[in-house]
């Protein structure tokens, strides 16, 4: 390392102080002075916008020379209306409702204390991410608007890209008169970096890891920090014996094959053994282009499919390929998810509302549908605005993660001179 870049540890440990710094101005800061911010950050994204795409030209030849896949160049590229969407959902960001001060409850106690819960930053997130420059611009915007500070550290393949949209960003925050380091952008691709971000504990408050499984993996295997991450998504869509089949065809086949590549896309196919028309909703799936890897009794109703093996139950594809069996009932579906899933999205198909109610009840997912799609599993769909991610663990935020889940909250005690007897 230069001594511009010293040594990861100490390049975490001064970046952390800054940031805490920041965060301490951040966490006060208005309403409006925090949109205007992202407001100025979204104005000087369009004005270089010449400049971020001339950099994001660099990434992408090097990719090619590195060779990248079609679809890994087509996440990195940028260009005038792909910018213009990033600056623009930057302004989206800023007109969201600012969950800072939100007041959870309030409660006066026999003896006169007046206690309040309210929402405030969680303080410094460290987001580590891959190849999509977008992130850089919206996970400093998120994490700006809830009163944190952020520090960046992106994937090696969009090295100049993320430079540019930062320095940009930046300039913005600056200009509306926040601190510079309320958002930071780690200046070296070395990898003992991110472990350096790991290891921060208590100089980082948490790591939002942002892109494939093997990042999301380490980051959840090796951080100190406390996490809000999810490795898999690996959905079910059990249908009911009760189920109408028409509407069963249509979300089987819009879960599956709308978008292949969303953590929200369906991967599994559970069917009732008493469903009446199991092999329509197979020959629905093979007719859109999807491959069906199903049980012994599913490949006998068509020999367009093909045989699973065990590691398809517990597989990700985020493609064309959908795994499918028969099972004896709800309590089996539920059983098979227990033992396969990934806590992310499952759903249930079915008229019948008190077998639906035990599912949404048992099912231990973030998400958990009746009689819809689980492409919904976005922060968008509900509601949310933009998203951070979707976090598939117990702790702090759960499913579509937005500015709520990047605070936390303190208690406010006012008295009148109490003293406890």
């Amino acid at each position: 390392m230069t001594a511009e870049h010293p040594i990861p540890d100490q390049l975490i440990a001064e970046m952390t102080a800054k940031a805490r710094a920041a965060a301490r101005v951040l966490a006060l800061a208005t309403d409006a002075a925090k949109a205007a911010a992202l407001k100025a950050a979204a104005a000087a994204l369009r004005q270089e916008s010449q400049g971020i795409i001339a950099a994001n030209a660099l990434d992408m030849e090097a990719g090619a020379k590195a060779g990248l896949s079609a679809a890994m160049l087509d996440r990195l590229k940028l260009d005038e209306g792909r910018l213009a969407a990033v600056a623009d959902a930057i302004d989206q960001v800023a007109v969201l409702d600012d969950p800072v001060g939100d007041v959870i409850d309030s409660r006066t106690q026999p003896n006169g204390l007046v206690m309040r819960r309210v929402r405030i930053p969680i303080g410094v997130l460290g987001i580590i991410y891959e190849s999509r420059p977008n992130v850089t611009a919206d996970a400093a915007a998120l994490g700006l608007r809830a009163g944190n500070a952020v520090i960046l550290r992106g994937g090696s393949e969009a090295v100049h890209s993320n430079r540019a949209i930062h320095k940009a960003m930046v300039s913005g925050i600056v200009e509306a008169g926040l601190p510079a380091d309320a958002v930071q952008l780690v200046p070296t691709q070395d990898r003992a970096a991110v472990g350096a971000m790991l290891r921060a504990q208590g100089a980082i408050d948490m790591i939002i890891p942002r892109g494939g499984k093997s990042l999301v993996a380490r980051v959840q295997d090796e951080a100190r920090v406390p996490v809000l991450a999810h490795l898999d998504g690996i959905n079910h869509i059990y249908v009911h014996k009760d189920a109408d089949p028409a509407m069963a065809n249509a979300i089987i086949v819009n879960a599956k094959m709308r978008r292949t590549g969303i953590c929200g896309a369906a991967e599994t196919l559970l069917i009732d053994q008493d469903y009446p028309a199991p092999a329509d909703l197979i020959a629905a799936l093979l007719e859109t282009g999807c491959e069906v890897r199903a049980d012994e009794a599913l490949m006998e109703l068509d020999p367009r499919t093909v045989s699973a093996d065990d590691a398809d139950w517990d597989t990700e594809y985020l493609d064309s390929v959908i795994s499918a069996c028969l099972v004896g009932g709800l309590d089996e579906a539920m059983d098979h998810i227990a033992r396969h899933g990934s806590h992310h999205t499952d759903a249930i198909i079915t008229n019948d509302d008190a077998v639906a109610a035990r599912f949404l009840a048992e099912v231990d997912s973030a998400i958990v549908m009746h009689n819809a799609s689980t492409q919904y599993a976005d922060g968008g769909e509900f509601g949310l605005g933009a998203e951070i991610g979707i976090a598939t663990g117990r702790l702090h935020a759960r499913g579509p993660v937005a500015l709520e889940g990047l605070t936390t909250y303190k208690w406010l005690v006012h008295g009148q001179g109490q003293t406890r007897p």
